[in-house]
């Protein structure tokens, strides 16, 4: 062969190499290859939160841990990030599913407690954050009137998202035994959102979503399952959500919902991306009760372990190509503080006083500055760490919003000082429950001015704001400090760690499995899995997409060469 010969003979041969590679190319990287929820990669999106689940839980008891289809799904083959905070001061049950469902914080869905007063809709009681009289419940053994929906939730979910660019093939759907988790963490779009009638423990919904139950959850409810849960709670009569509700059965009995959801609805088995909200509500219920620290609330976590194994061994053969098309997120809607006694015992300056007494004591001081001559009720209470004020009562005596919480602000420490006098009169010790004490006092309309200190503490506070509620304060008390629970028991609420602490968790194909120790927040769950899956982030949602955890995506070939 002459040298000219073998020099055409070699471009010849690399041209059509590289027409082969790029037909190759084209072939595999394409966007049909890629996952995305308009073509069912994955078939199933669970989000799975567990209620007053502390972010130390999973490393604390992870010995405990012995299934491999629990929570070392996560810890062993899924992207795990034990440090993960919330970025708001109210830990609470309500605003957390929303958080975890829209990215966004109170300030960006409105939900900052899980019931408020709204003197426009009544004057009579608080409104739970999902109730709505215009969509009455659907199977409830008594206050159907009351009706829920997520009419107060004001920014789109992650599961809307997903419904809304697939062109409602999607099915979505949300599971609690509260309603208002069950509710929010699945959206506006959801085909259903089941909890549980308090009494009888039976799914129930509201028209909303459908004007009847489907047959499979009237089997469910009728055929011997919720008998089957009080048997193993040992608890024969009752309030199936407080006696069934604080136990191991109460877990397994939501999750067999959940199963029957998965496999009489289809999901999984369609072109587009299935979506399934999970909040697990016995941990909060018993974790009220007990504590972080009690053997039960342990036990209650083992318990989970084993029926989480169940539930992802039941996905592999329900789902179609099994959990390899199925993808997870983990986390808690808020944490826990330790038990008074408890924290008190280590000498951390514990302490418990009663939110009652305080409003009762606010009420006579206001009635002494504004109406010395007839008592008067300035404060409607609410839930913490918001006090909600009357402004009825403060229009008689043409006070102003501004001015109405300014007043109960300044007079707050007082008031609360005013009702442990015989805390305060006691020797000091060390290891025993102290005085409580306030360490900060916002007004309503100082942080819609965004007028707090330019600090992280003062982020905490601007995410936490709501329209909701009227005139209020928000409260801060010193740490490990809270409204009853003077023994084994204990709350949320605040802004410190302990509180705002969850783990969160991945598991499914984009992720690499590992632990990764930066900081993250339960907001970058609908972030990252609106990335993943092609769709819009939620309409409020302020999350960042966790690249550090994601496979490297290959490039898609150009057509016809074009860049």
């Amino acid at each position: 062969m002459s040298h000219f010969a073998a020099i055409l003979f070699g471009m010849c041969k690399r041209f059509f190499s590289l027409v082969l590679t790029a037909a190759m190319a084209a072939t595999a990287f394409t966007p049909a290859a890629f996952a995305s929820a308009y073509n069912a990669k994955p078939k199933l999106l669970v989000i799975l939160v567990l209620d007053q689940f502390r972010g130390d839980y999973l490393d604390r008891f992870r010995a405990d841990f012995k299934t491999p289809n629990g929570f070392n799904l996560f810890l062993r083959r899924g992207a795990y990030f034990p440090e993960c905070y919330y970025d708001y001061a109210n830990t609470m049950t309500a605003p957390g599913h929303s958080t975890i469902a829209t990215g966004a914080y109170s300030n960006g869905h409105n939900i900052a407690v899980n019931d408020w007063w709204d003197l426009t809709r009544s004057t009579k009681h608080e409104f739970s954050s999902v109730e709505d009289p215009d969509y009455p419940l659907v199977g409830a053994s008594s206050d159907a009137e009351a009706g829920a929906s997520p009419r107060n939730e004001l920014a789109s979910t992650i599961g809307d998202e997903v419904v809304l660019g697939t062109g409602g093939k999607a099915k979505l759907f949300g599971i609690s035994l509260k309603d208002r988790a069950a509710i929010l963490t699945s959206g506006h779009a959801s085909r259903g959102a089941y909890w549980i009638d308090h009494a009888t423990g039976h799914f129930e919904t509201s028209t909303y979503y459908m004007q009847a139950l489907p047959a499979w959850v009237d089997d469910f409810n009728s055929k011997g399952r919720p008998e089957q849960a009080r048997k193993e709670a040992g608890a024969a009569a009752g309030d199936f959500y407080s006696k069934v509700g604080d136990s191991p059965a109460a877990v397994s009995y939501e999750l067999d919902f959940a199963k029957a959801l998965i496999a009489h609805e289809g999901l999984g088995k369609d072109d587009a991306t299935d979506v399934l909200t999970i909040s697990i509500s016995s941990t909060d219920i018993l974790g009220h009760e007990v504590g972080p620290d009690s053997p039960r609330q342990r036990a209650m976590i083992d318990a989970v372990d084993v029926d989480l194994n169940s539930f992802f061994n039941f996905l592999q053969s329900h789902v179609d190509g099994g959990l390899d098309n199925v993808w997870v997120s983990l986390t808690g809607d808020h944490g826990v503080a330790p038990s008074p006694s408890v924290a008190a015992r280590e000498g951390m300056p514990a302490a418990t006083f009663s939110v009652g007494a305080v409003d009762a004591e606010l009420d006579r001081e206001l009635s002494a500055k504004l109406s010395p001559n007839e008592p008067v009720k300035f404060i409607l209470g609410g839930e913490l760490p918001y006090i909600q004020l009357d402004e009825r009562a403060f229009a008689r005596f043409s006070v102003n919003e501004a001015d109405a919480e300014a007043l109960v602000a300044k007079i707050l420490p007082g008031a609360l000082d005013a009702t442990q006098a015989a805390a305060l009169k006691a020797a000091p010790n060390s290891h025993s429950l102290r005085p409580a004490t306030l360490r900060r006092v916002y007004t309503k309309v100082q942080i819609a001015a965004g007028n707090v200190p330019n600090t992280e503490e003062g982020q905490l506070i601007l995410h936490s704001y709501s329209t909701n509620g009227g005139w209020w304060v928000m409260v801060t008390p010193g740490m490990y400090q809270m409204s009853g629970f003077a023994s084994s028991g204990t709350t949320h609420f605040t802004p410190y760690s302990y509180d705002r602490h969850v783990p969160l968790a991945f598991f499914g194909t984009p992720f690499v499995p590992g632990t990764y120790l930066q900081r993250t927040a339960p907001v970058d769950i609908a972030a990252t899995f609106a990335a993943l899956l092609g769709v819009n982030q939620p309409s409020a949602c302020v999350g960042h997409v966790l690249t550090e955890a994601l496979k490297p995506q290959k490039a898609v070939a150009s057509p016809s060469g074009l860049r």
